[in-house]
């Protein structure tokens, strides 16, 4: 392999691990500012006792984010530094706001929660993990904006062989920075619920701890529930959004070679990438892909061979992560719903308790294909329309990122290994003696 793909697997190794613990972090720590919220207005000891259980899944959770967050920056210096010369000015901006107004805020606030117990008051405890959820959300909205602009890139100009940041607002403003907030922190949301459901139904299938797993596998459905429904609306806006400004991108996603007018969608189709066509095409519904897409049943839609080969995204990836996606999406409201409906008749329910507690891999399933319906279908792309990732690579061996690749990989697994062991054995034991209720 050549130090190109190599650095890209080395970046997307480093990715896809880190955001195993990001979306935990971010759903967590709302819902467990609420359980203490609740246990300040009401006094209920219950609600104490659940921020507490929840609140040191969410540490080991967090810590792990964090180390493997800070290796990715530095990636963008060993691997990526033609691109950080390039952009440097305006994705290093942003990346820099983000450390200094989020992540010291959320550092610094979770060691006060975690440190506080019996330190501070009740309402000032409940403040910090209102302030800890409050900047780790914060720190997600400038890292994805930084992301969004290399989807979407906006007010630069090139100057000295550079892009210079010439317009912020314009940057900070622009919709596809916010159709990817609101849809990734959204996923984010869904799996924190599914991941609370999913604790509480190990427990209450064995009928242990009832009240306290039952409370919260309550407020997790509502939650869930909320966040799924939401995204799908979302998703299809987002979708939209994606048509008007990356359209060999959304060829890539639905397989669709010739460009045009009314274009339909098909219920099962498959990919021949090599030939330029679908192997099979199944179910057509007339218009049905112009619709979604523009808004418009007769709506041009842009085929694959609109754009010069060499411009065209990796097709059959970008295809199935995109249908992992959509297909998971849609599931998680109707699982979320029948939670909500079942939710005063729990233990009357082991069915629900037992697909939920299997279906927890599925929001990290549907969050990771949804990273790479973005970072694949924008490929050969580092900055869409300004730089291709050939042209981003640092010049060094490739024997240096094969390297770097093997340690990063050895690593991260243990890291992996200890964290989720940690996690589920937490999870697995449950409130501590003193929070159990007869």
């Amino acid at each position: 392999m050549d130090v190109l793909m190599l650095s890209r697997l080395q970046f997307a190794a480093a990715t896809f691990f880190h955001f195993l613990f990001v979306p935990l972090t971010l759903g967590l720590s709302v819902l467990i500012a609420v359980m203490e919220t609740r246990y300040v207005r009401t006094g209920d000891e219950q609600y104490l006792k659940m921020a507490k259980f929840w609140g040191r899944i969410f540490l080991i959770n967090f810590a792990i984010g964090v180390v493997t967050g800070i290796t990715l920056e530095f990636q963008f210096g060993t691997n990526w530094a033609r691109y950080s010369r390039y952009v440097g000015d305006i994705f290093g901006s942003l990346l820099a706001i983000e450390a200094t107004a989020a992540f010291f805020l959320e550092s610094t606030f979770v060691a006060v929660w975690a440190l506080g117990w019996n330190r501070l008051s009740a309402k000032a405890h409940a403040v910090t993990i209102w302030l800890v959820a409050l900047a780790g959300n914060l720190s997600a909205v400038w890292i994805l904006m930084a992301n969004a602009w290399m989807q979407h890139p906006v007010g630069y100009t090139i100057r000295n062989g550079r892009a210079e940041l010439t317009d912020f607002m314009a940057v900070v403003t622009q919709p596809f920075a916010w159709h990817t907030i609101v849809h990734t922190v959204g996923a984010a949301y869904i799996l924190s619920g599914f991941f609370v459901m999913a604790v509480s139904a190990y427990h209450l299938l064995r009928r242990r701890h009832v009240a306290f797993f039952t409370r919260s596998f309550r407020m997790a459905a509502a939650f869930s529930l909320i966040f799924s429904v939401a995204v799908v609306i979302q998703g299809h806006l987002h979708g939209s959004e994606v048509a008007k400004v990356q359209p060999a991108k959304l060829a890539a996603m639905e397989s669709l070679w010739e460009t045009r007018s009314g274009a339909p969608q098909f219920l099962f189709s498959l990919p021949d990438e090599a030939g330029e066509r679908n192997r099979v095409e199944i179910g057509a519904i007339p218009n049905l892909l112009s619709l979604l897409a523009y808004h418009s049943p007769d709506a041009e839609v842009k085929g694959l061979k609109a754009f010069p080969p060499d411009e065209r995204p990796p097709v059959t990836l970008t295809f199935f992560a995109f249908r992992t996606m959509i297909a998971l999406g849609f599931l998680f409201p109707l699982l979320a719903f029948w939670a909500w409906l079942r939710r005063n008749r729990l233990l009357e329910s082991p069915r629900l308790l037992k697909v939920l507690m299997f279906a927890l891999p599925l929001p990290y399933l549907a969050a990771q294909a949804g990273w790479v319906v973005a970072e694949v279908g924008r490929q050969p792309w580092v900055v869409y329309g300004v730089m291709k990732t050939s042209d981003a690579v640092s010049p060094i061996a490739a024997q240096q990122v094969a390297v770097s690749l093997a340690a990063f990989v050895l690593v991260y697994s243990l890291l992996g290994a200890a964290a989720f062991y940690l996690i589920g054995r937490h999870a697995r034991r449950g409130p501590e003696p003193s929070a159990v209720e007869s």
